[in-house]
């Protein structure tokens, strides 16, 4: 019998419905819970949707899981991962079996040890765990005020670079190069999100993940890293139990925009890259597909480890053959079987991404020299994009039509 992957989404992310087609090529049975109007539903393989409430996210998650009794779930973003760990929390409390409920059995499967979730969630904390093992990291410090943010760039220097907890694909980063740009980014990113991007979100993006967060008034903690000269790189695994399963090294050559996802990589054999991934994933008893982020610097390419990304990130249905295909080393772990990986998918090591490079630029020359990641067994999904390219533009005209009234 084939294994059911529950995939678990707070957001319409176009490599979430690549990764679940992958998952079922690999052997399983794939269903989700996400937002409405996710481009998931467009796929061929997914057998069952249960609607994402961003008011309502556990009840969502669980109710989901009641009703597909999966073997794996899947975290597609990072609210999905901290959803995730908020209802491990929750059965701890309400149950107190030995050996944890059902639900909380799962969700150790799937992600790793509950021990480190409050690591995994902290990126100072994170970045703590990395020095124990020797990991090589930029310098790292908790900021909690102006006359703290004044002693570190008095120390360190400019550019320095801020981030804050519980944000992602860049949202939560900034790079500054004074103190007049680092006090006013420390008091963006620690203040609540603001109302009207609240609304703007849950209007035009039908997400409703902001307005809890909104209303609260919750405020985030912000560290402070030295700035990296030197060229962006990024890890993708699949882990089981604190081991590394398959592994995928890519250097970013585009990316939407500073902060943002890469949108063209090339396929890279770094030694010092890999044997972090390995401490890391052991370190935090990881399971399921996880990422990192690191820097490349320019004088000898050492390896930075600046981000963990504790979910698939927008690679991982990319597969590069035996070693190289994270769907396939992970259904061969939780089924038991020998490893059965898809074959590689092309030749060439740079990768443009389908559809974040064609988003970015229709006419890069990127899209011609590097194979460019078009879903054409997809063709429902690949309209689907296409609409909301010409959607987004008119979504763009009203915004700006509002904005001048």
């Amino acid at each position: 019998m084939k294994p059911t992957v529950l995939i678990v989404t707070t957001s319409r992310w176009f490599p979430t419905a690549r990764l679940a087609v992958a998952l079922a090529h690999a052997g399983c049975n794939v269903a989700a819970v996400c937002p409405s109007g996710h481009p998931i539903s467009k796929t061929t393989v997914v057998t069952r949707i249960f609607a994402y409430r961003g008011l309502a996210p556990l009840r969502s998650v669980a109710e989901a899981i009641r009703g597909t009794n999966p073997d794996l779930l899947v975290s597609g973003d990072d609210l999905a991962t901290w959803h995730l760990h908020c209802l491990h929390a929750q059965e701890q409390r309400l149950r107190s079996h030995k050996f944890g409920s059902p639900f909380s059995q799962l969700i150790e499967r799937s992600v790793g040890a509950p021990e480190f979730f409050d690591a995994i969630e902290d990126r100072a904390s994170f970045m703590n765990l990395a020095n124990e093992e020797g990991v090589r990291i930029p310098k790292t410090a908790i900021i909690a005020s102006s006359e703290e943010l004044h002693q570190w760039t008095a120390q360190v220097g400019f550019p320095t670079v801020l981030k804050a907890n519980g944000t992602s694909g860049g949202v939560g980063v900034r790079v500054v190069n004074n103190a007049g740009q680092a006090l006013s980014a420390l008091r963006d990113l620690q203040a609540p999100p603001l109302m009207a991007r609240a609304a703007k979100r849950a209007i035009f993006d039908r997400d409703t993940t902001l307005l809890l967060r909104s209303l609260r008034r919750t405020r985030s903690a912000v560290h402070a890293q030295s700035f990296i000269v030197g060229q962006e790189a990024t890890s993708a695994l699949a882990c089981w139990n604190g081991a590394i399963l398959a592994s995928v090294h890519f250097a970013v050559l585009q990316k939407g925009h500073a902060a943002g996802h890469a949108t063209v990589l090339r396929r890279i054999e770094h030694p010092e890259m890999a044997a972090t991934a390995e401490k890391m994933v052991r370190r935090l008893r990881l399971s399921g597909l996880h990422g990192f982020d690191f820097m490349l610097d320019d004088q000898h390419h050492d390896a930075y480890l600046i981000e963990l990304n504790p979910r698939a990130t927008q690679v991982g249905h990319l597969s590069f053959g035996p070693g190289h295909d994270l769907p396939g080393a992970l259904i061969s772990a939780l089924s038991g079987t020998a490893a059965q990986p898809a074959s590689r998918i092309t030749e060439n090591d740079t990768i443009a991404l389908f559809p974040q490079e064609w988003l970015r630029d229709s006419s890069s020359p990127y899209l011609r020299s590097a194979y460019h990641d078009v879903p054409w067994d997809q063709p429902e999904l690949l309209r689907a994009c296409v609409r909301k390219r010409a959607d987004g533009s008119l979504v763009n005209l009203l915004q700006r039509y509002l904005k001048n009234r």
